[in-house]
């Protein structure tokens, strides 16, 4: 018998739960901690809460951590237990693989450090790239990977933690340094924390992760993805280190919980094919780029639920962003009860973001677009942007206030917009813009009070 957070556990962990329902087609109910097949106390130190002693650096323990998960059984429904021994809570690892099944459960008290050592992350065939800048990208395996594991997750109180503000051994600079130099032009060759390929029914649960080198999430081309009660943290200033984004991915939830990110929040991309049947529910956004749908929408995207989301501080609000490199159609998507301050572009729809010369034909198409319910605190700017006036942005503001409507200034183009029932205190404006419905004067009483939504990131997870 072991305890989680004050819940005693025996075996298979039991709660009395509801269901979530929003637009995730699946039942989703709170996940349960399956039982343990075996246990791996940590050997090394943390130091600082940060890292591991430089002497510690070339003691991974990749290899008992990975026959541990081999040796658990695919299908198997039970965990691989990470647990703190004493003094001694840090785990060191370079990449590793879950199975069908297997759950990677990382105790409170234990921190899973990702190696430093490039070498331990090259891709099969091209030796040396990572930890460098090049052209083609993607030159890293994922500190964790999952291709093909139907019913794995990661689950737990503890930490992985990337250390992408780490130096990467042999090298005078850090993951992250890599990013910003790759703005010069070319890729950063860095690792993902997490990238989970056609992985059926993934979760997870309660865990924390941070300083990623990259992004710390990718689930991309599965079906069934939960992620539950999860802390993300980056500085707002780790370029690439998204939180969660779905890509290509049917079935998913995102729920009660916290991201602080150096670029996306959640990015919802339809790249290869539709994004679709995705509920984000009952979270709090903090720096970052937003709660995102793209860039790729060239697959299409569509029956997207937000609901019951704050976001404070953050460079960009709810957002959806393409081009005539990746565009597609964007449809059926409903942000509802959701509360902005202190964020820079508030309500971002962009149909020429990050302008590229080169042009595929892939044009942006953003329609039945609904806000309800939304709260905008504090100064910034709010761009409707639709492509042409063949493919106009269609948008419907339902009960939307802006506390202060002199300090946002909103820029609109080929868009139809409609205003209403609920009040609505500003009047989008400009070239072929096209309103429907009636804008109130000044401040009015919003309908969505914000009351406790603003909340501070959990500090034990950064």
């Amino acid at each position: 018998m072991w305890t989680l957070r004050g819940l005693v556990v025996t075996g298979a962990m039991v709660f009395a739960v509801s269901p979530v329902r929003a637009q995730d087609t699946r039942d989703v109910r709170e996940p349960v901690v399956p039982p343990v097949c075996a246990t791996l106390t940590a050997r090394l130190a943390a130091q600082g809460d940060s890292t591991v002693a430089e002497a510690d650096e070339g003691r991974l323990d990749t290899e008992r951590i990975q026959k541990a998960l081999d040796g658990c059984g695919k299908g198997g429904g039970k965990a691989v237990r990470l647990a703190p021994e004493g003094a001694l809570r840090a785990f060191l690892t370079g990449p590793l693989e879950l199975h069908a099944g297997v759950t990677l459960l990382v105790e409170r008290g234990a921190i899973v450090y990702a190696s430093r050592d490039p070498r331990v992350y090259d891709m099969p065939g091209t030796p040396g790239r990572c930890g460098t800048v090049d052209q083609l990208g993607h030159g890293c395996k994922p500190v964790i990977t999952a291709v093909d594991a139907s019913g794995a997750a990661v689950m737990g109180d503890g930490v992985i933690d990337g250390r992408g503000w780490a130096h990467v051994l042999g090298k005078d600079v850090s993951w992250w340094d890599l990013a910003e130099q790759a703005r010069a032009g070319g890729s950063q060759n860095v690792p993902r924390l997490m990238h989970l390929l056609r992985a059926d029914d993934f979760t997870l649960y309660r865990i924390t992760l941070r300083n990623s080198a990259n992004f710390h999430v990718l689930y991309s081309d599965g079906n069934g993805f939960t992620v539950w009660g999860v802390k993300v943290w980056s500085p707002a200033t780790a370029r690439n280190a998204d939180g969660i984004d779905p890509q290509n991915a049917t079935n998913v939830t995102i729920t009660r919980s916290f991201i602080h990110a150096g670029d996306d929040n959640v990015a919802i991309k339809g790249a290869a094919h539709a994004a679709r049947n995705i509920t984000v529910s009952h979270n709090h956004f903090y720096a970052g780029h937003g709660m995102s749908i793209g860039s790729e929408t060239n697959g299409g995207v569509n029956r997207i639920r937000v609901t019951d989301l704050s976001i404070d501080g953050a460079d960009n609000g709810l957002r959806i962003k393409s081009n005539e490199t990746r565009g597609g159609m964007v449809r059926d998507v409903i942000y509802q009860d959701v509360c902005i301050r202190d964020t820079k572009n508030p309500v971002y729809m962009d149909t020429h973001y990050s302008f590229m010369k080169e042009t595929r034909g892939l044009f942006p198409d953003f329609r039945d677009i609904t806000l309800r319910g939304v709260r905008i605190q504090g100064k910034g700017k709010l761009l409707l942007d639709g492509y042409s006036a063949q493919r106009r942005l269609g948008i419907t503001f339902d009960g939307v206030t802006l506390d202060d409507p002199a300090a946002i200034q909103v820029k609109a183009n080929h868009a139809d917009v409609t205003l209403g029932p609920g009040p609505v205190n500003f009047l989008p404006a400009g070239e072929d813009v096209k309103v429907t419905g009636a804008a109130a004067q000044g401040s009015v009483p919003p309908v969505n009070s914000c009351e406790g939504k603003f909340v501070p990131f959990p500090v034990a997870a950064h």
